[in-house]
């Protein structure tokens, strides 16, 4: 960092991370994994929230109106459920509650850092550790939220970067981990160590990779998300995880200063670069991000780098989503009037949504490239079920299109704009696009194979058709009476019904062999543009250019 930003005191700061992981599909398959985490019993950390519409009158507070009435309604519907109303609604059409159930986790007060090797620990609040489920989606987010207060700037542009990662990219010549802390600690109460990071680890690490063939996940995170366990691992539990795509988690900040005004260029640079410029890297002053950094992502409509204000910044690259604003304006940390109390709920959800869907969108391409990895077009039984696992999740992107893909949150400007600011960071249009193609081309193969052998079907049963009418005039013209046998003692009919039903099904099952031969040699034959004697000579070729049944 440059020695000014040293200068800056960061007076109010808040840090919200937001890990998205794949839920694996469930044995018994009828409960969903939210009802199994509820019913964890007495040692399970996790208790459901409740609803705020139907908790106490006290509950509800101004804040969380001022959140319900900053989305449209069909977002609120979504969030918080539909209303209530007894006379609307019917035993055919109950109200739908909310498509997000919440679950905090009880037990972790503190969070103690070292930053680098050498540095002083600092300990910061937290405020809140929870985790998201949504309807009908596979997907969780494990939300952290951490406070602090009287920090350095520059302090909390590393912290910004180094933590909030999964697991170790690598490591140093000292056998630390690359981009990590150095030490994270999880406190009780009473200020004893839960649980701390092993990202030093590195034959853990290791060793797991060459395992299971994916990436392990440090202790400290693996701690929180239980008894959810990992996928991979040879570890029991019923509610199991993957991880989605970058180790680096979803990160939001809020930083109030002393004097925002006099933060420069290359702070702001960093700070809204923070997910993916390191603290120590000299700034790349030809990289489009850094020359196009107010204009693709600094949201300045309440910065006016005046004395009278406001001076209150958004700075959004998808990754990251900061505000920064002046200490000394009560109203921007104000937690119930103020911005702080729009970022730890209207902002919160906003980010959290554009993030939802980026998961989402994921974790159906994911479903989609297995279901063709396992594909094996020789095997009908393997078609079979690579149609069934298609036609599931396409029936799965249906309702994920209509219940929670939209583009528009609110009526109010700053909110839609930051949304759309940070949904296009994240590429989400175009990865809809993308598994809507990816869906609809294997449909069309699905629809293209149903109709090849519906197709073959038919050709095999006008086959057959053929010969047996040739059959039926036969019959006709000499009529029923061809072998007198109405005369005949039972025994001899029964006889003969069994011989002509062994010659007919003979017959039967030889048109239906060999239906694909014969109807090659019927196609030469109604081939009117060449010869009687020359078609009569092509039938032997075509007879034995035709697969074998």
């Amino acid at each position: 960092m440059t020695a000014a930003a040293s200068d800056h005191t960061v007076r109010y700061f808040r840090k919200v991370l937001f890990w998205p992981v794949q839920l694996m599909p469930l044995a018994n398959g009828g409960k969903a994994h939210w009802e199994l985490l509820a019913r964890g019993g007495e040692g399970n950390p996790w208790r459901r929230l409740k609803d705020r519409f139907q908790a106490g009158e006290l509950d509800f507070e101004e804040r969380h109106y001022k959140e319900f009435v900053a989305f449209l309604p069909y977002i609120q519907r979504f969030i918080y459920g539909e209303s209530h109303s007894h006379v609307s609604h019917d035993a055919d059409d109950p109200p739908g509650g909310s498509a997000i159930k919440i679950f905090r986790r009880r037990g972790v007060s503190a969070l103690r850092l070292v930053l680098r090797e050498g540095e002083a620990p600092v300990t910061l609040a937290v405020e809140h550790i929870e985790l998201w489920f949504f309807d009908d989606i596979n997907v969780a987010f494990l939300k952290v939220e951490l406070s602090g207060g009287d920090l350095p700037f520059s302090w909390v542009c590393d912290l910004l970067y180094r933590f909030g990662r999964a697991y170790p990219t690598g490591w140093d010549e000292d056998g630390h981990g690359k981009h990590n802390v150095h030490r994270a600690e999880w406190l009780s109460a009473d200020g004893a160590t839960l649980v701390a990071s092993d990202t030093d680890n590195r034959e853990k690490f290791l060793s797991y990779t060459r395992e299971h063939r994916s990436p392990g996940i440090a202790a400290h995170w693996d701690f929180l998300l239980r008894p959810l366990v990992l996928d991979p691992s040879e570890e029991t539990g019923l509610l199991r995880y993957r991880q989605i795509e970058y180790h680096r988690m979803p990160l939001m900040a809020f930083l109030a200063v002393d004097n925002p005004r006099s933060i420069s260029r290359e702070d702001w640079l960093r700070l809204g670069l923070v997910a993916t410029l390191h603290p120590d890297e000299a700034l790349p002053v030809h990289d489009p991000d850094v020359s196009g950094f107010e204009s693709r992502y600094c949201y300045d409509r309440f910065w006016t780098d005046t004395e009278a204000g406001p001076n209150t910044r958004f700075l959004c690259t998808g990754r990251a989503f900061i505000v920064a604003g002046d200490a000394h304006a009560g109203y921007f940390h104000n937690r119930t009037h103020g911005i702080l109390a729009q970022f730890r709920h209207q902002y919160v959800l906003l980010f959290l949504i554009a993030h939802f869907h980026r998961a989402s969108l994921l974790v159906f391409s994911d479903r989609m490239v297995d279901a063709v990895h396992d594909l094996d077009i020789r095997t009908p039984q393997s078609i079979s079920r690579f149609r069934r696992r298609i036609y599931a999740g396409f029936e799965a992107f249906l309702r994920f299109t209509h219940r929670y893909w939209f583009h528009e949150l609110s009526e109010r400007s700053h909110v839609q704009a930051l949304y759309r600011l940070c949904s296009e960071h994240l590429g989400n249009d175009a990865l809809y696009q993308e598994v809507k193609e990816e869906l609809r081309d294997m449909s069309q193969y699905l629809d293209s194979n149903a109709q090849r052998q519906q197709s073959t079907t038919i050709v095999r049963l006008t086959v057959v058709t053929v010969f047996s009418m040739v059959a039926a005039v036969v019959t006709g013209f000499f009529g029923m009476n061809l072998l007198a046998l109405a005369d005949q003692p039972l025994g001899s009919r029964v006889e003969f019904f069994f011989i002509v039903t062994l010659i007919t099904t003979v017959l039967m099952l030889f048109t239906l062999l060999y239906s694909k031969r014969i109807s090659d040699v019927m196609d030469v034959l109604a081939d009117d543009q060449k010869s009687l004697s020359t078609r009569l000579s092509s039938m032997g070729k075509a007879w034995r250019r035709s697969p074998k049944p």
